[in-house]
C-alpha cells in the first residue's frame, strides 16, 4: 500500500480509508464473497466486513444473497455522473498502487480456484455425470429448452399431439401452438395439461386432413404419429399444405422393424420407415432440405431405433403434389 493516500480521499468521505478504494477496485464489475476478499486483501472478516458496511451504506457496494454466503458487487450502472467522475480519479489513482496490483495478482488466483474447483468435480464425477445429473434435473429438461430454438412471434403445429407432451414444451416460447389430435381421449389428457397455456389450441382431426388453413403454420412437428396413418403419402401432402412456404417439419418416427405384435398391441399401421422412403415421400409431399439421421439408442428403452427427418415446405409447389392435395377435403 502506499504510504500517503490518493488525494481524492480528502474529497470523498466514503473512501476516507485505502481499504475500501481497493475492495471497490476488486468489486469494480465482479461479484466476490467477504471470504474471497479477505483472501485477497489479506485482512481478517471483521475488517472487511466493516468496510463493506460503510460502501454498501454510502451506496456504492450492493449485496445478494447466494446460498448460505452474500456477494458483493460495485453499484457502478446507478452512481450519478459526478460520483462515476470522483471514481474516475480514484481508481485512476489507487489502481497502479503497489497494493492495489498485488490485490489483482491474488484476484487471478481466487477466480482460479473457483474454477478448480468445478473441474476437479467434473474430474471425479465423469462417470457418474449423467445420472447425477438425471437425479438433480430429470432426464428431459434439454429438450425442453431446445424448443427456445423456435421464433417468439411462430405459430406451431403439434400434428397428432397425443396427450401434449411437445405442445407443452413448446408453448413458452412461441406466439401459438395448434396442437391436433384424432382421439377425443388424447385431446382430454392434453387439455389437462395444457390447461395453463393460452396459447395452445386443441382440435380434433386426422393428419390427412387437418383441420388447419392453408399456409397457416410457421413449423409443425410430427412426433412418433406417421406409423399410425393408413396414408402417410397424403398425411405429409396435408402437413405442406397447412405450412407456410418456406415453413420447416419435424418428424420424428421408428426406423424399420419387425416386431408384428405392434400391429395388434397398438394399432401400429406401419412397422417404421427407411431412410430413403422417408426421403421420398417428403420430397413427393412438397418438402425440399430434406435430412434424415437416426437418433442414438437409448439402452433403458425397449422399443425400435427411431430417427429425426427434418424438411422445408418449397415455395413452388410441383404439379403431382396439386393433384395430390386437390383430393384432400379441407375440415376448418
Amino acid at each position: 500500500m502506499n504510504a500517503r493516500a490518493p488525494v481524492i480521499h480528502d474529497q470523498l468521505a466514503s473512501l476516507a480509508d485505502a481499504t475500501r478504494s481497493r475492495l471497490l477496485l476488486l468489486l469494480d464489475g465482479q461479484e466476490l464473497t467477504v471470504s474471497e476478499l479477505c483472501t485477497v486483501v489479506q485482512l481478517p472478516q471483521s475488517t472487511v466486513s466493516r468496510h463493506l458496511k460503510a460502501l454498501s451504506d454510502a451506496g456504492w457496494v450492493r449485496a445478494r444473497a447466494e446460498g448460505t454466503s452474500n456477494v458483493y458487487v460495485m453499484t457502478r450502472e446507478s452512481l450519478d455522473g459526478p460520483t462515476r467522475r470522483l471514481w474516475s480519479l480514484v481508481r485512476e489513482q489507487v489502481g497502479q498502487s503497489a497494493a492495489a496490483l498485488q490485490d489483482q495478482r491474488r484476484l487471478q488466483s481466487a477466480m482460479a480456484a473457483r474454477r478448480s474447483k468445478s473441474v476437479e468435480f467434473f474430474s471425479s464425477s465423469a462417470g457418474q455425470w449423467d445420472r447425477v445429473r438425471d437425479e438433480m434435473f430429470g432426464d428431459r429438461f434439454h429438450l425442453a429448452a431446445l424448443a427456445a430454438f423456435a421464433a417468439p412471434e411462430a405459430v406451431v403445429g403439434d400434428l397428432g399431439c397425443g396427450t401434449g407432451q411437445v405442445s407443452e414444451a413448446l408453448a413458452p416460447f412461441v406466439s401459438q401452438v395448434i396442437a391436433v389430435d384424432s382421439s377425443a381421449a388424447m385431446l382430454q389428457a392434453a387439455r389437462k395439461r395444457l390447461r395453463d397455456h393460452r396459447n395452445v389450441e386443441l382440435r380434433r382431426g386426422e393428419l390427412e386432413a387437418l383441420p388447419i388453413d392453408d399456409s397457416r403454420l410457421d413449423a409443425a412437428t410430427v412426433m412418433l404419429v406417421l406409423h399410425h396413418v393408413p396414408e402417410p403419402a397424403r398425411a405429409l401432402a396435408d402437413v405442406a399444405r397447412a405450412l407456410k412456404p418456406g415453413g420447416r417439419l419435424i418428424m420424428v418416427d421408428m426406423l424399420p422393424h419387425d416386431r408384428e405384435s405392434y400391429r395388434q398391441q397398438m394399432g401400429h399401421v406401419w412397422l417404421g420407415f427407411g431412410e430413403d422412403q422417408t426421403n421420398r415421400m417428403l420430397h413427393d409431399a412438397g418438402f425440399e432440405q430434406t435430412r434424415v439421421v437416426p437418433l442414438p439408442t437409448d439402452p433403458k428403452v425397449k422399443g425400435p431405433a427411431l430417427f429425426v427427418a427434418t424438411g422445408r415446405k418449397t415455395a413452388t409447389k410441383h404439379s403431382d403434389i396439386d393433384n395430390l392435395q386437390s383430393a384432400i377435403p379441407r375440415r376448418l
